[in-house]
Formats: C-alpha cells, structure tokens, sequence
C-alpha cells in the first residue's frame, strides 16, 4: 500500500512519465531476440508491400487473419511519404499503388487541384485524422492478432516517377515545400524545406502510436538508394528518443543497412533492430553478431517466384543468429488480403499459402526451444559436408542443437558434442511433419548423426536427456 501511494503521488506531480507498458523490447537475457508478452520471441512473417494503410482499398482484418492462421508475427508498413505508380518494378497488383482517390496519407488534401497522382493537392500543415484513425484501428487489429507492425517512416525516390507523385514534392502540396531533386530530399541542408515536414510527421506519429505495444519504429527504408544521409538519419533516430522521452514511453527502432551483407560501423546508440534485404546467404548475422542486437532480413525478391528460395533464405537467416525475418509476398491485394492472388512470373518475388505454411513451421520449431540461451556455432558440424551443402547450428552446448541441412545428399553430419545422451529429432520443412525421432548415446567428441532421407532440406532437434540413460 504505501509504495502504491507513492507511486501515485509521484505520477501526480510527474504528469508526463508515464507507468512502464510491456512494449516489444530486445531480450533482456540474449538482445540478439525480442521479449514480448513475458515471452522471448522471434519476428518470422511474409506479407504485403507495405501499403496496407495508405491504400484504402485494402482490408488489413483479412490480411492479418492470414497471419495470425499460419503463426507469423510480423508486418511491415509504410506511412504515406512515398507511393508507387501502377507497374513500377514490374509488380502486379501492387498494394503501395492504390488506384486513384484510394490513397491516405498523413496531410490532409488542400482545396487545390493539381496533384499529381489525383485529386487535390496536400497541405502539410494539416494532419488527415481519417489517416490516423486508419492507422490506429490498423495498430489494434495486428496487436489483437498477435501481430508486430514494423513501421517505415521514410523512403527513398528511387525514380523520378515515384518522387513526382509524392505529397513532400512541391508539385503536390501547396505549402512551396519540397522543389528539390529527389536525391536531396532526406539531407540536412539541401531538402527544400522538407526537414521542418520530415521532424513534425515523427512526432506526430510518434505521439499516435505511444500507447502501443507492437510497434517498431524503422527510420527509413533502403536509405543507402537516393541520396539518403547518414547524418539524417540519426536525426531522426535522436528525434523518435527525444520525442517518446518527453512521453515517457519508448519503443524499438530499427536501420536498414544494406542489401546483402556489410559491417555496421558507429551504430546510434538508440537503434535496436539492424536490418539488411535479400540477405541470402546470411552473412550479415556474423558480420554483425558482436554488437549483441537484433539482426534482420526484413525484405526478399528479385530471385525468382519459387517458395523453396525464400523458404530456405528465412531457415538459413534464423538458424544463423537472426531474430527477425520478413518475406515479401505478392500474393497479397487489395483484392485478395487472404494472399491468393495468382501473380505472374514477371513478379520480381514470391508469396504464397504454401510458403506461409512453411515459415510457420519455421517459427513453430524454433518455439520448442530456449533459443534465448543458444547462439550461432560453425564449428559443431565440423566435417564432411557434401558439395552444395550448407548446415546452420543453434547451439547450447551440451543441452540443445537447432540444425538446418540445405542441401542434397547428405546421410550424417559430423558434430562435435558433449558426452551424453540425446534425442535427435528430424523436420521436414515443407510440410512441418517429424520425419524420424531416434536416440544417440555419446561418450565425447564426434558424433556421427544419421540423417533420414529428404529431399530439398531438413531441420534437426537434438536436445540432452537424462545422463544416465535411465
């Protein structure tokens, strides 16, 4: 009683602290994962590009239904400063193109005619509280559904097209903001105005989103395209600390740092979540693993339609070390939110019902284990590897081994384990179904483990059981 009274005297006179609220955070065991709900979590998704709030045709219920059916967690938004003219990147169906008078964004439309992706022009003085009660009611359907929402503040232009219909060019708005190139829109001295607009959206949705839990706050999209500054962005990272400071709640945020791979240097010290795109093969984890943060793949494509190519790049990138992994999946339209929608193959990715299955299973085996006391370990499987053939181990030695085989060909793996006694269970990640599920008693050093036949990869579950055989 009399710490509650404090307590409570305390917030009367601190009016702006408010009590702590349980937002996703970074483990506070192993900050390579998130802590969420009481419960250490990892981000594992496939879902839609990005416009699921700006395009009004779009019903978010449906698509996160999907979600929450096939156990992915994860969704990645963008707030309106950047849209796409229909067919950019040769995208069917594309959801971060709504059809004309279907886009919302976070500036009220002026009386002016003019813009030029239709209807009338912007003002970025006046907020569209129909767009941020959208993106409220947005929040709560993925946060009732278990979901993560992702949120990209900013994009780059990576053509004319998409900066000529932006409502920051000053074409489109009616406040003389913005008449720059489109390379210099994300600068500290050359954006035309657009740095007054750029600080005032972040703490406008920063405020709107304070009472959530399931937000993380990404500065900008693929940065390291159109002339985004370094020094811009760890503006705005400050200014989302600043802001939720004076709220006194914080969330995560997250930087995109590359395609691929690459080794992150004087990283700000409020970004939580280092996320890279099309990181297949998942070197970006151990590059980056000393830095004890989440490491993500938070965007694939442009290699091919298969699900087996993004299937493996979401088993090789967690069976690393990565605690986050996002799909891009095209099956997703404003037509069709449960992810049916039949894409050509000049789609430039994947998507589809069968590969959500697949990453379910993904997040489902990774839950049997107590991934926050494993780490990355290369040299467990130490030889013997048939050429073409990738293993990736989770490891707490001596307790329990989370092992992904991509490759054909393979009857064993040479490990290195402790002395004792396991069970050695094998997955199959197509269909999530346990294929063998043998014992191996070992008295030190390399254990031979036979592998059940498969046929484009397998994951494998050794986990120590009593010591004495009994």
């Amino acid at each position: 009683m009399k710490n509650a009274t404090l307590t409570t005297l305390f917030m009367l006179f601190v009016p702006h602290l408010a009590l702590p609220q349980e937002n996703i955070s970074l483990h506070p065991e192993n900050s390579h994962y998130f802590f969420y709900k009481n419960q250490p979590t990892l981000l594992i998704t496939s879902g839609e590009h990005y416009g699921a709030v700006i395009n009004l045709d779009f019903d978010y219920r449906i698509y996160f239904d999907e979600l929450k059916a096939n156990r992915l967690n994860l969704t990645r938004v963008f707030t309106g400063v950047y849209l796409e003219p229909p067919g950019s990147f040769n995208i069917s169906g594309n959801t971060l193109a709504p059809a004309p008078q279907k886009f919302i964004c976070p500036w009220a439309r002026s009386s002016e005619p003019g813009n030029k992706a239709g209807g009338n022009k912007f003002d970025l003085s006046r907020w569209d509280e129909t767009y941020f009660g959208r993106l409220s009611d947005f929040m709560n359907a993925a946060r009732d559904r278990g979901v993560i929402v992702e949120l990209a503040l900013f994009c780059p232009f990576y053509e004319d097209a998409q900066w000529e219909i932006s409502p920051m060019n000053a074409g489109n708005n009616i406040n003389k903001a913005g008449k720059v190139r489109r390379e210099d829109v994300y600068t500290m001295d050359k954006n035309g105005g657009l740095i007054d607009v750029h600080e005032n959206l972040v703490r406008k949705i920063v405020t709107a989103l304070k009472e959530f839990d399931n937000v993380i706050y990404e500065i900008c999209n693929e940065p390291y395209w159109g002339g985004v500054k370094m020094d811009w962005q760890h503006h705005i990272a400050g200014l989302i600390r600043e802001t939720e400071d004076s709220l006194g709640v914080r969330h995560l945020i997250s930087q995109n740092i590359a395609n691929g791979s690459g080794i992150i240097t004087d990283p700000h010290p409020a970004v939580s979540v280092f996320n890279f795109h099309y990181a297949t093969p998942p070197v970006a984890v151990s590059q980056n693993y000393h830095l004890n943060k989440v490491i993500g793949d938070n965007e694939t494509g442009f290699d091919g339609n298969s699900d087996s190519t993004y299937r493996v790049e979401g088993w090789e990138f967690i069976l690393a070390g990565g605690g986050l992994y996002n799909n891009l999946d095209y099956s997703f339209t404003a037509s069709h939110e449960d992810g049916t929608f039949q894409y050509p193959s000049s789609q430039p990715g994947g998507g589809s019902k069968a590969l959500r299955e697949q990453l379910g299973y993904l997040k489902a085996f990774m839950d049997l284990f107590n991934f926050i006391r494993m780490k990355p370990d290369s040299s467990i499987v130490t030889s013997g590897l048939s050429p073409k053939v990738r293993v990736h181990v989770l490891a707490e030695e001596g307790k329990q081994y989370a092992v992904y085989v991509f490759g054909k060909n393979q009857s064993s793996l040479a490990m290195k384990l402790p002395p004792g006694n396991y069970l050695v269970e094998s997955m199959d990640p197509v269909s999530g179904k346990y294929t063998s599920r043998k014992k191996l008693k070992h008295s030190g050093g390399q254990a031979s483990v036979a592998l059940p036949a498969y046929g484009y990869d397998l994951a494998l579950r050794l986990t120590a059981e009593d010591p004495t055989g009994k």
